[in-house]
């Protein structure tokens, strides 16, 4: 049994995990933003990444997972 490229796509798109992969990265494309407009010049993605990572990731995880439980 083969399942098309498209219905796979589709699958991708709708699963949490794919969700939660964009809510991050939208995360930290904001962080890279403000820290860039405090820096004065673009920071660039990766920097903005790995001090998101160490500076906020994991209460942004908790607060995730709180919310998803509330709204369960």
């Amino acid at each position: 049994m083969s399942i098309k490229t498209d219905d796979n796509a589709d699958l991708v798109k709708e699963s949490l995990l794919y969700k939660e992969f964009l809510a991050e990265r939208e995360e930290i494309l904001r962080h890279k933003w403000i820290e860039s407009e405090k820096a004065g010049h673009d920071i660039g993605f990766e920097k903005a990444l790995l001090d998101w990572i160490v500076k906020h990731r994991s209460s942004w995880r908790s607060q995730r997972q709180s919310e998803h439980k509330v709204g369960s």
